[in-house]
């Protein structure tokens, strides 16, 4: 079966765009009105719009590399090793966005932390960029001027089956440390793309040191993470799905 791998970055500060993909077509994809602006009948409110044009614009593909705009989500659970120098803060608030995570997805899918590398899926880094990319040598070209990225794999059936991420624990303060964790952490379930719509939302493309869940980004992953929610699903397909959900809440 046939793996891709994408890279993705927090970026640094909002003057600074380093960008990169592992696929052989590094152009950017170009933004699609059409992704936001799709016509489709239903009596949702105005706010139930939004939410279904923010999941449009955030879960269909990446920003970066010439991947599909679909849906793409685990349907394994994600077992994560977590590595390198976190603080007893910094555990804390893993441990705080994990249990956040599992009680919004309603699927089956869990991320827990388990203690051997050879048992995980997700190799979570916490430490310098260096380091990291002593580890990952392809990411030594990255890590100079970003203080966190996630990489992800998936199979032919869109299904993601693993992963990797850093958070720079030397460069970034403590408050940035969290938000790069839960930035990143967030964005390897699928929600793999930035907006500039809502300054609160962990998505938000600006940088920012949110740390905690925008209403809105709970109902992304809420929606994503639904028995319903299938991946390979295009801008097309996946408008019913998200009318019909959100009419049941």
């Amino acid at each position: 079966m046939k793996k891709h791998a994408y890279i993705f970055f927090s970026f640094l500060c909002i003057t600074v765009l380093f960008v990169s993909s592992c696929s052989n077509d590094d152009t950017a994809i170009p933004e699609d009105p059409e992704v936001i602006n799709n016509p489709v009948e239903h009596d949702l409110t105005e706010e139930q719009l939004r939410i279904v044009d923010y999941f449009k614009e955030v879960a269909l593909g990446f920003e970066f590399g010439s991947a599909s705009r679909v849906t793409r989500k685990w349907k394994s659970q994600m077992k994560i090793f977590v590595d390198g120098d976190p603080s007893p803060a910094l555990k804390t608030e893993l441990d705080n966005i994990i249990s956040e995570i599992n009680a919004l997805t309603t699927d089956g899918f869990k991320i827990q932390i388990v203690d051997n590398f050879d048992q995980s899926n997700y190799h979570l880094f916490f430490g310098t960029g260096t380091a990291y990319a002593s580890i990952y040598p392809d990411q030594r070209d990255f890590v100079e001027n970003n203080w966190g990225l996630f990489y992800l794999l998936w199979n032919s059936s869109n299904e993601l089956t693993s992963g990797h991420m850093y958070v720079d624990t030397r460069r970034a303060n403590d408050m940035a440390q969290k938000h790069l964790l839960r930035e990143e952490l967030t964005q390897s379930l699928g929600l793999a793309r930035d907006s500039k719509k809502y300054p609160e939302s962990i998505f938000q493309s600006d940088w920012t040191t949110t740390n905690q869940y925008a209403q809105i980004d709970k109902e992304l992953i809420q929606l994503l993470y639904h028995s319903d929610m299938a991946t390979g699903l295009n801008r097309f397909d996946v408008d019913p799905i998200l009318i019909q959900l959100l009419k049941e809440e």
